[in-house]
C-alpha cells in the first residue's frame, strides 16, 4: 500500500511540475501581463478617448491595440475582454501566482532546473525582486512589451520599465511601495551585482528615481534563458573547461596531488553554514602540473573551473575591479570554481595593486566558494580575509631521481622514440616535471615528421631540441641567446685549464647518479649547481669555451651582460636577477654573465647607504647562485677586484691565461676552416712568432684577411693577414712597427 501511495505521489508531482525553465518562465510572462492589463484598466480615465492621427502609428497607441496586445495570449477564462474589471484580474493574477509556487515547489524537489529560482537563491532575492527582474525580461522576450510600456508611461520613448511602474504592479498601496522601494537601492542585490542596470542618461537632466528605466544585465538574460555561454565581456581573457578527475593524475607529483585533494574534499564536506571560502595559492615554476591540478579538484566537487588571465585582465581598458566582480559573479552562474593564471603582476610590487589586490579578496569572499590563484612566486595573504580559508600550497621541480622516473615512464609509453634515447642523460639536464616531459614528447614528434615524412621515429637531437624549446627563457634585453658553435676541437687551451672544462662537463652528465641514486640530493639544502669562475684577459677564450660546454652537454647558453643587470634604483637589480634565475630554473640552461666586475667587484666598507646596497647586491647574487641547480658561469677580466668571499663559493676557478706561441699558432691553425683558400705562404709560425695577440684578435684577423682576399684574386696570402693584422693594431691602439722578413711585412707588438 505505501509503495501505491508513493507511485501515486510521484504521479501527481509528474502531472503539476513544470518540464521546463521556458515553461515557468511563460506561466509567470501570463501573470505579468495580467497586471499589465488591470494597470491598462486604471489608467483608462488618464488616457485620451480619441483614436490616434494615422500620422502617429506606431508612437501613439489606443487602449484597444494594447488590449489587443495583452488579451492574445491571456485570458481569465471567466469573462470576455470588454467585461473585465480591475477585481477580476487581480484575483486571476492571485490564482496564476498561487498555481505557480506550487509547481514551482514540486519543479525544484523534482530536481528540474529553474533559471529564475535558482538566480534568486544565489543572490539571496526577494520575491518582490524576482517580479523586478521579470518584468526588465519581458521586453528583452518580445516588443509588443516595449509598446505597453510606453503606453503606461505616456511616453512611447519609454521602452524599459521604470520604477515607478514596478510598484505600481507589484505593490497594492503606498505602504508597500515604501518598503519595495528599500530593495532597490544601489547596494540592494540587484545592483550590487550588476543583475540590471537603473538609468539616468544625461539627456534626462537626472531624472527622479521613480522615472528612472530598468535595463536586464545581458548575461542574466542568458542564465534566465537558460543558456550557460559566459558573459562577454569575459571573453578576452577567460575560458571555461569541463574538466575531467584524473586530469592531474600524470601531471603532478603523488603527494601534492592527493593531500589537496583530500583537504578540499574534507572542506566541503562541511555544512554551507561552517565552511569558509576556500582560496588555494599554487605557487612555483611554471608548468608543473597547477592548471592540472585546479581542474582535478574542480571535477572532484563537481564544478566547472572558469579560468581567467591576470595580466590580460589589468591590460584592458577600463576597471580591474570591474572585471574581476563580473568574474566572480560568472563563477557563481556557472557554477565554477575560479582559476586565477599569472597573478605574479599582483604580487611583484603589493604596495602599487593594494587596490587590486583588495578587489581580489573581495571578489573571491562574495562569490566564490573555491578560488585558485596561481602565480610563481608566493604571497603572503592579509592577515585579516574575513570568511576566506586560505591555503598556500608550493610546486617543486622534480629531483633528479623522481625526474628520471618520469622520463623513464613517459619515454616507454612513447611508440615513436628511438632506442638510444637515454632517460638518464634528459633528467640530468632538464629538470622536467610531467607536465613539461610530454609537452617535450609532443614537440619531438611534430619534429620528427617535420625532418621525414618516411622516418618518424624520434631521436635524441629531436628530443634535445623539444626541450630546449619547451624551456626557453622570457628574459627579454636583460640576455641574449648564444647559439653555440664551438666544439672541443676548436678550443685551445693549456692541458689542465681543458680539463678542468671537460670535469665540468662530466660533472653536469653524472648528476643524477651522484644526487639521485646515490642520495646525496637529500644531504644538501643548496650548491647542488656548477658555478664556475673563468678569469683572464680579453680575448682569451672564455665565451669560446662557455659555447663548447653548451654544446657538449647540448644545453641552452643565455649571455647576460652584467652592466644591463645592475640598476641605479634601489631593488631593481634583485628583481633583475631574480627574473633570470626564475626564468633559467626549469631549463638547468647555462647562465653566462659577462663583465662580471661590474657587481662583483670587492665589497667596499659601508661608509654610506649605498655602500650598504652595493653589499646587499652581491650577497643576494650568492644566494641566487646557491639556489640555483644549473651551470653559472662568471666572467671576469680582473679576478683581483672580486670578493674573496664570492671566490669561495666557485665550484671551478679556472684562468684562462694569454697564449704564449705555441698556442698562439694553435690558434691561428683551428681558426681558418677547410674550405678556406690558403696560400702556400702562409706561415702561422712566423705570425704566432711576431702577432702577440689574444684568440679574440687571432679571429678578427683572420676573418679581415679574408676578406681581403676575397676582393684581391681570391686567394688568402700572407700580405691579407699582414694588412688585417696592421688594422688589428691599430683598433687596439698599439705600436706597429714594420721589418723585412723575407720580403714581406713583419710586426711586433
Amino acid at each position: 500500500m505505501a509503495e501505491v501511495a508513493q507511485d501515486r505521489a510521484t504521479d501527481r508531482l509528474e502531472t503539476i511540475a513544470y518540464a521546463t525553465n521556458w515553461e515557468h518562465l511563460s506561466d509567470d510572462l501570463r501573470s505579468l501581463d495580467l497586471r499589465l492589463y488591470r494597470q491598462v484598466l486604471r489608467e483608462r480615465p488618464h488616457q485620451p478617448a480619441t483614436e490616434p492621427l494615422a500620422s502617429f502609428t506606431g508612437l501613439v497607441l489606443s487602449e484597444a491595440e494594447i488590449v489587443a496586445l495583452l488579451t492574445t495570449e491571456t485570458s481569465t477564462n471567466e469573462q470576455s475582454s470588454t467585461a473585465i474589471q480591475d477585481q477580476d484580474l487581480t484575483k486571476a493574477a492571485s490564482r496564476l501566482d498561487a498555481e505557480i509556487e506550487t509547481r514551482r515547489a514540486a519543479t525544484l524537489k523534482s530536481g528540474t532546473f529553474l533559471a529564475l529560482p535558482q538566480l534568486a537563491q544565489l543572490f539571496q532575492l526577494s520575491r518582490f525582486e524576482e517580479k523586478c527582474l521579470l518584468l526588465c525580461l519581458a521586453p528583452e522576450l518580445s516588443r509588443k512589451y516595449e509598446k505597453i510600456f510606453g503606453y503606461l508611461q505616456d511616453d512611447a520613448t519609454r521602452k524599459r520599465p521604470t520604477m515607478d511602474l514596478l510598484l505600481k504592479l507589484y505593490c497594492q498601496n503606498p505602504g508597500e511601495q515604501l518598503r519595495a522601494r528599500t530593495t532597490l537601492t544601489p547596494q540592494s542585490p540587484l545592483f550590487k551585482y550588476h543583475l540590471c542596470e537603473a538609468s539616468d542618461n544625461a539627456h534626462d537632466g537626472g531624472l527622479p528615481l521613480l522615472s528612472r528605466s530598468f535595463k536586464l544585465d545581458d548575461r542574466i538574460v542568458s542564465f534566465l534563458l537558460g543558456l550557460v555561454h559566459i558573459d562577454t565581456k569575459l571573453d578576452p581573457f577567460t575560458a571555461l573547461t569541463v574538466p575531467q578527475t584524473n586530469s592531474a593524475e600524470s601531471i603532478v607529483d603523488e603527494e601534492t596531488f592527493s593531500r589537496t585533494v583530500s583537504f578540499v574534499q574534507k572542506h566541503f564536506r562541511k555544512e554551507p553554514s561552517e565552511r569558509r571560502n576556500l582560496v588555494l595559492h599554487f605557487y612555483g615554476p611554471e608548468r608543473t602540473g597547477k592548471q592540472a591540478l585546479a581542474e582535478a579538484i574542480a571535477a572532484e566537487i563537481g564544478l566547472t573551473l572558469l579560468t581567467a588571465d591576470v595580466e590580460q585582465m589589468l591590460s584592458q581598458p577600463g576597471s580591474f575591479g570591474e572585471r574581476l566582480w563580473l568574474l566572480g559573479r560568472e563563477a557563481l552562474l556557472q557554477p565554477a570554481a575560479l582559476m586565477l593564471e599569472n597573478a605574479d603582476c599582483l604580487f611583484a610590487e603589493p604596495e602599487k595593486q593594494k587596490h587590486h589586490l583588495k578587489s581580489l579578496l573581495e571578489t573571491v569572499r562574495t562569490f566564490c566558494g573555491l578560488t585558485f590563484v596561481s602565480s610563481t612566486r608566493a604571497w603572503q595573504a592579509p592577515r585579516k580575509t574575513r570568511r576566506l580559508c586560505f591555503v598556500p600550497v608550493e610546486f617543486k621541480l622534480p629531483d633528479l631521481s623522481v625526474s628520471k622516473r618520469i622520463w623513464e615512464l613517459q619515454l616507454k609509453a612513447c611508440e615513436r622514440i628511438d632506442g638510444d634515447i637515454n632517460a638518464e642523460a634528459l633528467a640530468s639536464r632538464f629538470r622536467f616535471g610531467p607536465g613539461m616531459v610530454r609537452d617535450a614528447l609532443l614537440n619531438a614528434e611534430d619534429l620528427a615528421s617535420w625532418k621525414s615524412a618516411e622516418d618518424r621515429r624520434i631521436t635524441t637531437a629531436d628530443l634535445f631540441a623539444a626541450c630546449r624549446a619547451q624551456a626557453s627563457l622570457k628574459l627579454g634585453s636583460l640576455a641574449r641567446k648564444i647559439e653555440p658553435k664551438y666544439t672541443w676541437p676548436e678550443i685551445v687551451l693549456p692541458g689542465d685549464q681543458l680539463t678542468q672544462l671537460k670535469e665540468l662537463c662530466s660533472q653536469a652528465k653524472c648528476r643524477h647518479i651522484v644526487y639521485g641514486d646515490w642520495g646525496f640530493d637529500r644531504k644538501l639544502s643548496a650548491g647542488k649547481g656548477l658555478t664556475a669562475l673563468f678569469s683572464g684577459p680579453p680575448g682569451t677564450g672564455k665565451t669560446m669555451a662557455a659555447e663548447v660546454i653548451a654544446n657538449d652537454l647540448q644545453l641552452d647558453l643565455y649571455k647576460i651582460d652584467l652592466s644591463q643587470v645592475v640598476s641605479k634604483y634601489i631593488g631593481e637589480t634583485e628583481k633583475n636577477l631574480h627574473n633570470i634565475f626564475q626564468e633559467a630554473q626549469a631549463s638547468n640552461a647555462i647562465l653566462f654573465f659577462d663583465e662580471a666586475d661590474a657587481l662583483f667587484g670587492k665589497r667596499s666598507e659601508v661608509k654610506d647607504a649605498h655602500d650598504r646596497y652595493a653589499n646587499i647586491e652581491v650577497a643576494y647574487l650568492l644566494q641566487k647562485m646557491e639556489e640555483y641547480e644549473g651551470i653559472a658561469i662568471l666572467a671576469t677580466n680582473l679576478r683581483a677586484h672580486l670578493d674573496e668571499a664570492f671566490v669561495r663559493r666557485m665550484y671551478f676557478i679556472i684562468e684562462f691565461p694569454f697564449p704564449d706561441e705555441e698556442y698562439r699558432r694553435r690558434i691561428w691553425e683551428v681558426t681558418f676552416p677547410e674550405e678556406a683558400p690558403l696560400a702556400g705562404e702562409v706561415d702561422f709560425g712566423a705570425i704566432a712568432r711576431d702577432v702577440k695577440l689574444a684568440g679574440g684578435n687571432i679571429k678578427n684577423i683572420a676573418v679581415a684577411g679574408a676578406f681581403y682576399a676575397a676582393s684581391d684574386g681570391g686567394v688568402i696570402r700572407m700580405s691579407h693577414l699582414l694588412q688585417a693584422a696592421r688594422r688589428e693594431f691599430q683598433k687596439l691602439g698599439r705600436t706597429w712597427i714594420e721589418t723585412d722578413w723575407n720580403s714581406a711585412d713583419t710586426f711586433v707588438s
